[in-house]
């Protein structure tokens, strides 16, 4: 699968973000302040895997169509992925 740019983007603001994360440590900031930082990171993962999973989806069950097979497994295979992502 080939990854769309904004994909690229998106992990390297969170590169960024978890740079930050430790920066913050380093200077001794509020462990809240902290917690929070990584809260954001996470939720902009979790993100970025659900942007990952459906473009990866839409992408297999195209293919599927074109040639005349079942998409039920897929769907269900992208879920699970991502049930088990949590």
């Amino acid at each position: 699968m080939e990854y769309d740019k904004s994909v690229i983007n998106r992990l390297k603001r969170i590169e960024g973000q978890i740079k930050g994360v430790l920066g913050m440590m380093e200077q001794g900031k509020d462990c809240r302040e902290i917690v929070t930082q990584l809260s954001a990171t996470r939720s902009a993962i979790d993100r970025t895997m659900g942007v990952i999973v459906s473009a990866n989806l839409e992408q297999c069950v195209r293919e599927n169509v074109e040639n005349g097979e079942g998409t039920d497994h897929l769907v269900k295979e992208a879920v699970d992925l991502l049930i088990k992502s949590r």
